[in-house]
Protein backbone atom coordinates (compact mmCIF):
# COMPACT_ATOMS: atom_id res chain seq x y z
CA UNK A 1 0.00 0.00 0.00
CA UNK A 2 2.77 2.47 0.94
CA UNK A 3 4.29 3.18 -2.79
CA UNK A 4 0.36 3.47 -3.82
CA UNK A 5 -0.36 5.75 -1.25
CA UNK A 6 2.32 7.76 -1.63
CA UNK A 7 1.16 8.27 -5.69
CA UNK A 8 -2.08 10.04 -3.90
CA UNK A 9 -0.05 12.14 -1.39
CA UNK A 10 2.75 12.95 -3.87
CA UNK A 11 -0.30 14.12 -6.09
CA UNK A 12 -1.91 16.10 -3.31
CA UNK A 13 1.17 17.73 -1.82
CA UNK A 14 2.50 18.78 -5.47
CA UNK A 15 -0.86 20.46 -6.62
CA UNK A 16 -2.15 21.30 -3.21
CA UNK A 17 -2.68 25.03 -4.26
CA UNK A 18 -5.08 23.55 -7.33
CA UNK A 19 -7.12 21.36 -4.82
CA UNK A 20 -7.47 24.25 -2.08
CA UNK A 21 -8.06 26.48 -4.87
CA UNK A 22 -11.34 23.99 -6.14
CA UNK A 23 -11.70 23.05 -2.42
CA UNK A 24 -12.44 27.21 -1.33
CA UNK A 25 -14.61 27.71 -4.44
CA UNK A 26 -16.76 24.53 -3.01
CA UNK A 27 -16.86 25.53 0.46
CA UNK A 28 -17.85 29.60 -0.60
CA UNK A 29 -20.62 28.05 -2.48
CA UNK A 30 -21.96 24.89 -0.36
CA UNK A 31 -25.41 25.69 1.69
CA UNK A 32 -23.59 23.82 4.32
CA UNK A 33 -20.59 26.02 4.39
CA UNK A 34 -22.38 29.56 5.23
CA UNK A 35 -19.80 30.78 7.44
CA UNK A 36 -17.22 30.50 4.42
CA UNK A 37 -19.17 32.41 2.06
CA UNK A 38 -18.03 35.86 2.72
CA UNK A 39 -14.33 34.97 4.26
CA UNK A 40 -11.63 35.77 1.92
CA UNK A 41 -10.76 33.16 -0.85
CA UNK A 42 -7.27 33.85 -0.28
CA UNK A 43 -7.42 33.49 3.67
CA UNK A 44 -9.09 30.09 2.74
CA UNK A 45 -7.06 28.90 0.00
CA UNK A 46 -4.52 29.38 2.92
CA UNK A 47 -6.06 26.70 5.32
CA UNK A 48 -6.59 24.13 2.75
CA UNK A 49 -3.11 24.59 1.24
CA UNK A 50 -1.00 24.16 4.65
CA UNK A 51 -3.26 21.47 5.42
CA UNK A 52 -2.88 19.48 1.55
CA UNK A 53 0.65 20.49 1.96
CA UNK A 54 1.21 19.32 4.82
CA UNK A 55 -1.11 15.77 4.57
CA UNK A 56 2.09 13.79 3.54
CA UNK A 57 3.94 13.69 7.08
CA UNK A 58 0.42 13.35 8.61
CA UNK A 59 -0.32 10.18 7.01
CA UNK A 60 3.11 8.27 6.81
CA UNK A 61 4.24 9.30 10.28
CA UNK A 62 4.39 6.86 12.88
CA UNK A 63 2.18 8.13 15.35
CA UNK A 64 -0.38 10.07 13.20
CA UNK A 65 -3.09 11.13 15.68
CA UNK A 66 -0.03 13.02 18.17
CA UNK A 67 0.62 14.74 14.63
CA UNK A 68 -2.96 15.02 13.55
CA UNK A 69 -3.51 16.54 17.36
CA UNK A 70 -0.59 19.12 17.54
CA UNK A 71 -2.09 20.31 14.33
CA UNK A 72 -5.59 20.30 13.96
CA UNK A 73 -6.20 21.49 17.88
CA UNK A 74 -4.56 25.21 16.51
CA UNK A 75 -7.21 24.53 13.81
CA UNK A 76 -9.81 23.95 15.87
CA UNK A 77 -8.69 27.28 18.25
CA UNK A 78 -8.86 29.58 14.95
CA UNK A 79 -11.94 28.65 13.29
CA UNK A 80 -13.80 28.83 16.64
CA UNK A 81 -12.16 32.65 16.94
CA UNK A 82 -13.26 33.18 14.04
CA UNK A 83 -17.07 31.93 14.75
CA UNK A 84 -17.36 29.51 12.42
CA UNK A 85 -19.71 26.79 14.10
CA UNK A 86 -18.13 23.02 14.88
CA UNK A 87 -20.74 21.62 12.18
CA UNK A 88 -19.52 23.53 9.43
CA UNK A 89 -16.14 23.08 10.72
CA UNK A 90 -16.42 19.41 10.32
CA UNK A 91 -18.04 19.36 7.16
CA UNK A 92 -15.35 22.09 5.44
CA UNK A 93 -13.14 18.96 6.13
CA UNK A 94 -15.42 16.13 4.81
CA UNK A 95 -14.88 18.73 1.91
CA UNK A 96 -11.27 18.55 1.85
CA UNK A 97 -11.13 15.01 2.16
CA UNK A 98 -13.55 14.98 -1.19
CA UNK A 99 -11.60 17.09 -2.76
CA UNK A 100 -8.23 15.22 -2.95
CA UNK A 101 -10.07 11.96 -4.32
CA UNK A 102 -11.84 14.25 -7.25
CA UNK A 103 -8.48 15.38 -7.83
CA UNK A 104 -6.99 12.33 -7.78
CA UNK A 105 -9.81 10.66 -9.98
CA UNK A 106 -9.59 13.88 -12.06
CA UNK A 107 -5.85 12.72 -12.67
CA UNK A 108 -7.09 9.19 -13.57
CA UNK A 109 -4.49 7.87 -10.87
CA UNK A 110 -7.18 5.21 -9.83
CA UNK A 111 -7.90 4.11 -13.55
CA UNK A 112 -5.94 0.81 -13.87
CA UNK A 113 -8.42 -2.17 -12.22
CA UNK A 114 -4.93 -3.92 -10.75
CA UNK A 115 -4.81 -0.70 -8.79
CA UNK A 116 -8.05 -1.11 -7.59
CA UNK A 117 -7.56 -2.51 -3.73
CA UNK A 118 -4.53 -0.30 -3.43
CA UNK A 119 -6.75 2.75 -3.79
CA UNK A 120 -9.39 0.97 -1.63
CA UNK A 121 -6.02 0.66 1.03
CA UNK A 122 -5.17 4.00 0.60
CA UNK A 123 -8.79 5.82 0.79
CA UNK A 124 -8.87 3.57 3.94
CA UNK A 125 -5.70 5.55 5.19
CA UNK A 126 -6.99 8.72 4.61
CA UNK A 127 -10.78 8.01 5.78
CA UNK A 128 -8.70 7.31 9.32
CA UNK A 129 -6.39 10.32 8.96
CA UNK A 130 -9.71 12.35 8.72
CA UNK A 131 -11.23 10.47 11.55
CA UNK A 132 -8.54 11.30 13.53
CA UNK A 133 -9.36 15.19 12.72
CA UNK A 134 -12.79 15.46 13.28
CA UNK A 135 -12.50 13.89 16.44
CA UNK A 136 -9.76 16.19 17.31
CA UNK A 137 -11.64 19.61 16.31
CA UNK A 138 -15.13 18.50 17.68
CA UNK A 139 -13.08 18.18 21.63
CA UNK A 140 -11.43 21.49 21.04
CA UNK A 141 -14.69 23.04 20.18
CA UNK A 142 -16.18 21.40 23.30
CA UNK A 143 -13.53 22.33 25.21
CA UNK A 144 -13.56 26.18 24.42
CA UNK A 145 -17.65 26.13 24.85
CA UNK A 146 -17.05 25.17 28.24
CA UNK A 147 -14.62 27.29 28.89
CA UNK A 148 -16.75 30.31 27.35
CA UNK A 149 -19.65 28.87 29.63
CA UNK A 150 -17.93 28.97 32.86
CA UNK A 151 -16.23 32.30 32.33
CA UNK A 152 -19.69 33.54 31.64
CA UNK A 153 -21.45 31.65 34.55
CA UNK A 154 -17.91 32.77 36.80
CA UNK A 155 -19.53 37.19 36.27
CA UNK A 156 -23.21 36.02 37.18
Amino acid sequence: MKAFASKLVDLTQKNAEKIAWQWAKDVKTNLKTNSYHDAPEEKIINQASEFYKNFQEMFFHEAPFQLAEDVFTKYAHERYAEGVPLHETVYAMILMRRHIWLYAEFQTIFSAEVEHRKAVESLSRTILMFDYIIYIISREYWKLIKMELSKKEGKH
